[in-house]
Formats: structure tokens, sequence, C-alpha cells
């Protein structure tokens, strides 16, 4: 089997115009379509929703479900707040920066631009408390090489030890060696 691309990611959100609005304001996504029914089709359960698409990009689609008879959304507490994200890939320095001045004059909070040394990123919120990333790719042919070939053993001693490895510790040495 090959699979062919994402054909959609979906998460939760409290309002499906306000999400909409948001992801077409700053991230230029496209609305696709919209869908609502009064069950869920895989369940049969009865659970009236909207169901949101958005263009991501590349046929990638991002999703969203409003469903207003649900508890209150929430996020897992037992997973720190910076793991869970959606990171965007956009073409280069210039067009972050251009959405990190548009978000902070509209007081949203931005993180960055952090360096990964393969990739350069920032970090915002959208209306319900998902994280997002947008990254720009700065590595090298030689960089991604590296990293590719020592990944199958990095994996293997994670799993025996699950302590910290430093197979790619020159990702981060210089911007750590600062602290």
């Amino acid at each position: 089997m090959t699979l062919m691309r994402i054909h959609h990611v979906a998460y939760r959100c409290m309002d499906a115009k306000t999400t909409v609005e948001f992801y077409q304001k700053y991230l230029d996504m496209d609305f696709v379509l919209a869908i609502s029914e009064d069950k869920v089709p895989s369940t049969g359960e009865p659970d009236p929703y909207m169901h949101l698409f958005l263009d991501a990009g590349q046929g990638n689609i991002l999703a969203f479900f409003e469903i207003p008879n649900s508890p209150k959304m929430g996020f897992d507490p037992n997973t720190p707040d910076w793991v869970q994200h959606i990171a965007f890939k956009v073409e280069n320095e210039e067009t972050a920066l251009k959405v990190k001045a548009k978000l902070e004059a509209d007081g949203i909070e931005v993180v960055g631009p952090t360096n990964h040394h393969i990739f350069q990123s920032i970090y915002f919120r959208d209306p319900d408390g998902h994280r997002l990333e947008l990254a720009y790719d700065t590595a090298t042919e030689e960089d991604m090489k590296k990293l590719h070939d020592i990944a199958p053993q990095m994996l293997i001693d994670w799993t025996k030890s699950k302590k910290t490895l430093k197979h790619a510790a020159w990702l981060h040495e210089e911007e750590f060696s600062k602290s």
C-alpha cells in the first residue's frame, strides 16, 4: 500500500464561524465545505454537529467539528502543552515573519522564531487553544541525510533506555551552550 497524502486531520472547535474566520484571516486557508448532521455516520449515535473543511495546501485538509451538545472542550491534562500541535510548512522566513506581525498586531501572542537547526518556526494558538506552528526549512541535504541515517539507531537506543540520546545533539548545541 502507498499512502497518497493526508486526506484530513480533524480537531474540535468551540465556534465554527470563529474558527473558519481565523484560519482564513491568518493562514489564507480556503473554506472548502461544511457538513452538518444529526447522527454520527461511523457510530450512528445521535449527536448534532458541524464539520468544517479548510484547505491547508497541496490537497491536505484541516477539519474541525463543532459539537454543541458535548461537554466543554478540553485538552489532555497528562500531556505537556507544547507537545500537541499542528505544524504547517511555509515557503520562507519572510512568510513566517509576515504572519507573525499580523498575529501580533491583533494581540495574539507568538513565540519565535525558534531555531531547530533544520528548520525555523513560530508558534501561536488558534481561538480554541490549539497550538499552531509555521515552519520553514533551513536544513542542508547533508543535515537531513545525517539525521535520516541515525534515526533507526536512535529508536533502538531510546526503546532500550527511555533516556535522552546525544545522537542528534549537534542540532541545538549552539543554542543550549548560550544558556
